[in-house]
């Protein structure tokens, strides 16, 4: 029986649960056998940082970023694998080439979402270009901050029209808080965006592939708090249409590891940030969502891998404003729509039906390692590289609890507990 292996490799910063955690599960995963009866092993590497010449051939078949949104070099790299090599890459360097937030509303809002009011305003600070000030004198139009603010409507959101992890971002209550805020953003393009008041749900979607976690998010609360261990918190309708917009973001930009913000109040969701090139998937943050999160990468990466699935840089933009362009269309006729666009970019059906024929060992497997003392000294391990000696004890107990109640919810007690 002849046998492939596929390498892939993980550009990573400073993380290590989630890679030891990655690893562990596709050294595990055994060999997979396809419709033809070939084999096909995966395999991992961490990639490191050099010099390339533009005609090397990269080992990998397929790439899991972590972190060219940072650093130029792997950014240039992973584009040039992309155009030259055809490796795949879970999101397109191109669309996330500075994690843009701006472009992501633009389209979304043409699409028919329910983006909140936004209006981008010119830097405070002048860029450090000797043209700058002959073109703004002559070209820059004033503006009245205050006026826009006020057509916007108080409280309001100034945040970075490209940032992530929440920095630049202040809520705005009054002009003196405006003007605070606006000036305290230097060089930086602003957007102001309006404040979703008195709304119901914070949901926060991580979506790998063609499937997705929707969990109830509390960003008021310290980060290992954040994710509350809920289920059915959104009607059975309001539920499809958040995983549909954070699928939906993902197809038209290509992006497949990704998560997305929505506020829902009453029946109307409101996704209000979609655009994250480094998804968080930490066992601090997720703990119960973890083993879902490193299962379905694991599935989503190995279908990829030995279906011989093709890198889409190409988007197919025009088919989506043909629907959203559409006036006689009702939102949630538009929304259907999406859907099939988006499971016809993820081959949704091909993809499980491959977990269910090729994969269906990878429920027990994941449960198996979840529950043995390997995960326990990771998640130990992973405390005490994150947290001050002093806390240890209580956070290894934490995630012990919320992790354990995975466990036992898959049927079984936890040998560590």
């Amino acid at each position: 029986m002849t046998e492939t292996t596929h390498l892939i490799g993980l550009l990573l910063g400073t993380e290590e649960d989630w890679p030891r955690a990655f690893e562990t599960l596709v050294a595990r995963l055994g060999p997979i056998t396809d419709a033809s009866g070939h084999r096909h092993r995966i395999a991992t590497e961490r990639m490191t940082i050099e010099p390339f010449d533009l005609r090397d051939r990269p080992p990998y078949e397929l790439v899991i970023d972590r972190l060219a949104y940072w650093y130029y070099h792997p950014r240039e790299w992973l584009k040039k694998v992309a155009l030259m090599n055809d490796v795949y890459l879970l999101n397109s360097p191109f669309t996330f080439q500075s994690m843009e937030k701006h472009a992501a509303y633009c389209a979304m809002i043409r699409l028919g979402l329910k983006v909140p009011p936004t209006v981008l305003v010119p830097h405070k600070d002048p860029p450090d270009n000797s043209r700058f000030q002959y073109t703004a004198a002559k070209y820059n139009r004033q503006f009245d901050l205050a006026a826009i603010a006020e057509r916007i409507g108080y409280p309001l959101f100034m945040k970075p029209y490209d940032g992530g992890q929440w920095i630049g971002v202040s809520r705005v209550r009054n002009r003196l808080e405006l003007q605070r805020a606006y000036d305290a953003s230097g060089r930086r393009l602003m957007h102001l965006q309006a404040s979703v008041e008195d709304f119901d749900v914070f949901a926060r979607s991580l979506s790998i592939g063609p499937e997705t976690m929707v969990m109830k998010f509390r960003p008021e609360l310290p980060m290992h708090d954040r994710y509350a261990v809920a289920h059915d918190f959104l009607s059975p309708g309001v539920g499809a249409e958040v995983l549909t917009i954070s699928r939906l973001v993902n197809a038209f930009f290509r992006w497949e590891f990704n998560s997305c913000e929505c506020l829902v109040r009453g029946t109307e969701v409101h996704p209000i940030d979609y655009a994250n090139a480094s998804p968080d998937v930490a066992l601090t943050s997720l703990h119960y969502y973890f083993p879902w999160a490193m299962k379905t990468l694991l599935r989503w990466c190995t279908f990829c891998l030995v279906t011989g699935r093709r890198p889409r840089l190409d988007l197919d933009t025009r088919s989506y404003f043909e629907i959203g362009d559409r006036d006689e269309l009702a939102y949630r006729e538009k929304l259907a729509a999406y859907r099939k666009l988006i499971d016809d970019y993820f081959e949704a059906d091909r993809y499980h039906d491959f977990c269910a024929s090729r994969l269906a060992h990878v429920d027990e497997l994941v449960l198996e390692w979840v529950d043995s003392y390997d995960f326990a000294r990771l998640l130990v391990d992973t405390v005490r590289a994150t947290y001050p000696a002093h806390e240890h004890e209580r956070f290894i107990a934490h995630l012990r609890g919320l992790v354990g109640q995975w466990v036992r919810e898959q049927g079984r007690e936890p040998a560590w507990a």
